[in-house]
C-alpha cells in the first residue's frame, strides 16, 4: 500500500494480496482521521459481502472467489466506542464460465488480486461518531 495526501484527499494505491477496509484503517489511524468517506475501484481476488436479513436481526454472508472487478467501493469510516470502524458498499462484476454476473451488498472485506485504487476524504471541522442501533444492531451516524 502506498499513498500519498494532496489538497486534504487521501489517494490510496492498494497492492495485491492486500485487504482494502484494513489498508484503510491504517492510513486513517497513522495520519489521526478519526471520520472520513472514501470511494474507489480496483481489481480483486476475494469479497465478503453481506446482507441485512431484518426478520433476522442479523447478515447473511456471501464469499465470492475469482477475478472480480471492483466497480464501486464507497463508505465512511467513524468511531465508535474508541475504536475506528467502517461501513462500506461494494459491487463487482465477474465471470462465472461464460456469464458475466454481478454481486454487491454491504462489504465485510476483500482482498485486491492487482490493485485498489481509493479516494479517502477526512472529515474536516468535526468528527462523525456512531452509535449502536438497539432494533437492529447496526451501527448508524451520531452527530451528538
Amino acid at each position: 500500500m502506498d499513498y500519498r495526501i494532496m489538497n486534504d484527499v487521501c489517494y490510496i494505491r492498494i497492492d495485491k494480496g492486500e485487504e482494502v477496509i484494513t489498508e484503510l484503517l491504517r492510513v486513517c489511524k497513522k495520519e489521526n482521521i478519526e471520520s472520513a468517506v472514501f470511494t474507489g475501484i480496483g481489481g480483486c481476488s476475494h469479497a465478503e459481502l453481506q446482507t441485512f436479513i431484518p426478520d433476522k436481526g442479523e447478515f447473511e454472508t456471501e464469499i465470492i472467489d475469482g477475478m472480480l472487478e471492483l466497480i464501486n467501493i464507497t463508505g465512511n469510516i467513524a468511531p465508535e466506542n474508541g475504536r475506528l470502524c467502517h461501513h462500506a458498499h461494494a459491487a463487482f462484476s465477474y465471470k462465472e464460465g461464460t456469464e458475466h454476473k454481478m454481486a454487491a451488498g454491504h462489504l465485510k472485506a476483500t482482498t485486491v488480486l492487482y490493485t485498489a485504487e481509493i479516494e479517502l476524504r477526512p472529515v474536516k471541522g468535526g468528527t462523525i461518531k456512531r452509535k449502536r442501533d438497539p432494533e437492529t444492531g447496526t451501527g448508524f451516524w451520531n452527530f451528538e
